[in-house]
């Protein structure tokens, strides 16, 4: 890991500082990057399929409140249910190729969990049967779109990419092809979420 300092000292105006991270030349195992986790709680990290770390930067508040308002959505949907457990952006998962991923909003049948019996301040060593990213202003969509790809790849049955600044949706389904959707005003969760129903209208 590497970080540089560039400074530009002519004037109190125009001074700037960068910080730089290269992660990509440090490479971590799968118990090294809980480690590291456990040790910095107030970091959002993921791990590659091929140990590459990944800083996950806070994003501005209108992401945060649209991300605010998909997950209250799924809180309210699985409390009436009671046919899973949801998760916010902030729980990982192990997924089979071995990457280590923290959807937006994540959902996962209990009996899956109930058949592991899982250490809860671990990472879930599975891949979620549902989950949602949201594409914040900072995010490369075509790094969402081989992250939503690896989702699909690794037995997560519908995934939902949101992309507010195009009012677009991509709808990821285990062996099927993406379906894009433009200005959706709801989703449904199909057979993976009964009965739910993913209003849109304020997110964009």
């Amino acid at each position: 890991m590497t970080a540089a300092i560039e400074q530009h000292p002519n004037s109190a105006n125009d001074f700037a500082t960068k910080l730089p991270l290269n992660l990509s030349a440090v490479k971590f195992t799968p118990a090294q990057f809980q480690d590291l986790c456990d040790t910095n709680r107030d970091l959002r990290l993921e791990l590659t399929s091929t140990g590459e770390l990944i800083a996950l930067a806070p994003t501005g508040w209108g992401s945060s409140k649209r991300n605010f308002k998909l997950g209250g959505q799924m809180y309210v949907w699985n409390e009436q249910t009671q046919l899973g457990e949801a998760f916010d952006s902030s729980g990982g998962f192990v997924l089979p190729n071995g990457a280590q991923r923290s959807p937006d909003v994540a959902w996962v049948e209990r009996a899956r969990i109930a058949q592991l019996d899982p250490d809860p301040t671990k990472f879930l060593p599975l891949a979620p049967d549902f989950l949602i990213e949201l594409r914040s202003a900072s995010d490369s969509l075509s790094k969402l779109q081989e992250k939503m790809q690896e989702y699909r790849d690794n037995g997560v049955r519908l995934g939902w990419l949101i992309d507010p600044q195009h009012q677009r949706v991509e709808i990821y389904r285990i062996n099927q092809e993406t379906e894009i959707l433009q200005s959706p005003t709801q989703l449904s969760g199909e057979d993976i979420l009964p009965g739910f129903v993913l209003d849109l209208t304020d997110i964009w």
